[in-house]
């Protein structure tokens, strides 16, 4: 379990994260927010990358102001721009990494070493040059190194953008995997990332923590807000005082979907919210900046 309680970190004169206070259990817990939110600075904070300006935070009981080493053999940690030498095949830069990590014994380290190239489906390419991967291997291999030490806390910040649909589809799957055998936290402004993976949540906006609960939850925040309605294209500039889901031509105007706390227009037809619109509903419609 880890607890965060008061979590405050300030860069001068920038608060990037407000007061956090949250409890993580076993399984994935997603986290939640537009670009700027605060959630690299939290999941760097977790990591022992960054300290933290006050506040504390615990894992299994141990505490990562008091005893940073002790919380970084708890930890494995996929950042969101993942460094990696592109000349080494798979192998050698997981060997690399595992020497670097402590684990002296050659034997253990090739052991642990195919066992992982197998989970993330890369023993096929052990001995390519990562130059060659494709960003999708590569995100793989890269949670291939942060589990080298078998951590009890995986942590992911945006390990999906950048990556084709048939390779996001593949690496969520990894994630569902890995999150029924440790505490799995995933950061992600993509709301799909969460939908498809993710028991529970917590959303940061301005640095702060504005909602935490189930994907229901999240949802409900859009409960009665989602409207639909078509309109001669001319009329769509008025609507642009709600944030807009989608706008879709017909042949006798434009389809759009709004979210409005009161019905937009006479003629508006009520929608059940998706996780995405309870999302924008919450965040003021920044829901992919």
């Amino acid at each position: 379990m880890i607890m965060i309680e008061g979590l405050y970190k300030r860069y001068k004169k920038h608060v990037a994260l407000r007061d956090i206070n949250l409890r993580i259990d076993k399984g994935i817990f997603g986290l939640l927010g537009p670009n700027g939110a605060g959630k690299t600075s939290l999941m760097r904070i977790l990591a022992t990358l960054l300290k933290p300006t006050s506040g504390e935070v615990t894992v299994h009981g141990i505490s990562l102001t008091k005893q940073p080493d002790e919380i970084r053999k708890l930890i494995g940690y996929l950042p969101q721009h993942f460094q990696i030498y592109p000349q080494l095949t798979a192998y050698d830069f997981l060997d690399y990494v595992g020497v670097m990590k402590g684990i002296k014994e050659k034997k253990e380290r090739e052991n642990r070493i195919k066992h992982l190239l197998a989970e993330v489906n890369l023993q096929q390419a052990a001995r390519q040059k990562i130059k060659t991967f494709s960003g999708g291997m590569k995100q793989r291999l890269g949670i291939a190194q942060a589990l080298l030490g078998d951590p009890a806390v995986l942590i992911v910040d945006e390990p999906t953008a950048g990556l084709d649909p048939e390779e996001r589809i593949r690496f969520r799957n990894l994630i569902s995997r890995l999150g029924m055998e440790r505490i799995v936290i995933l950061s992600t402004h993509i709301v799909a990332d969460i939908e498809s993976s993710c028991q529970s949540l917590a959303v940061l906006s301005q640095g702060r923590v504005v909602l935490t609960g189930t994907l229901e939850d999240l949802r409900q925040q859009a409960a009665d807000k989602v409207w639909e309605l078509e309109i001669e294209e001319r009329e769509l500039e008025r609507y642009h005082q709600y944030p807009i889901v989608s706008t879709r031509r017909t042949d006798h105007g434009v389809r759009v979907k709004v979210i409005a706390g009161e019905k937009p227009a006479p003629s508006a037809i009520p929608l059940s919210p998706s996780l995405e619109e309870g999302y924008m509903a919450l965040i003021g419609g920044k829901a992919d900046e």
